[in-house]
Formats: C-alpha cells, structure tokens, sequence
C-alpha cells in the first residue's frame, strides 16, 4: 500500500464487504446453514425475535462469526489486503467496486438522517 488513497479504499471496500456478509438479505443463504431465528412471545404479548447457532463445534464457530460484524470484518479486510498484494489485476477492481459501494452507503445513510 503505497499512499494514503489506496488504504481508504481498502477500508471502505472491507466496510462494504462486511456488512455485505453479515447483514445484507442478498447473502442470507450464507448465513442461513448457521444461523435459526426463533420468535419468542414475551409476557406483554409482544412478540421477539432471536437469533441462535445451529450445532456444535466448526458449525458454531462459523455462525457466531457470522454474526459478529467485527469478526467478520477482520477477515474481509485480511481477504481484500491479501487478495490486493497476491492477485492486484483481480483485486484492484473488486476493491474499487466494493469501495464505491461502501462510500455510498455510507453517504445514503448521512443523507437519510440528516433529511429525516
């Protein structure tokens, strides 16, 4: 990493790459072998939502990451820094792709606070 420009793009683009995994509906079979959402009624008669981790073990362990947005997050900045120096022509344009993304997430979401 040569300059300041190219470390904010690899942080935008493992922002973006995270939330991709853990949060978006477009990769929730990813995360569907791991993860049971179980609804539970409370003593209001309001109802709520949980999230547990099918299985044991390696099973577990993938869910939980799955899960965790800080743990997933360090291996998708390892994947993106690792991919950049072994594969550049491969990487450069996902990283930049991701970090465009990335950026305009993050710029929708000022927009929509700052107009709500």
């Amino acid at each position: 990493m040569d300059d300041p420009f190219s470390f904010v793009l690899l942080c935008l683009a493992s922002f973006r790459l995270t939330r991709l995994i853990v949060y978006d509906a477009i990769t929730a079979w990813i995360r569907r072998p791991f993860h049971e959402w179980t609804e539970q009624e409370l003593p209001d008669g309001s109802k709520q939502v949980f999230l547990s981790f099918k299985g044991g073990g390696l099973r577990r362990w993938f869910g939980e990451l799955l899960s965790c947005y800080w743990c997933t997050g360090i291996w998708c900045a390892a994947f993106c820094y690792i991919g950049l120096m072994l594969w550049p022509n491969v990487f450069e344009p996902l990283i930049m792709l991701l970090a465009i993304a990335g950026g305009a997430a993050i710029m929708e979401t000022i927009v929509s606070k700052w107009l709500s």
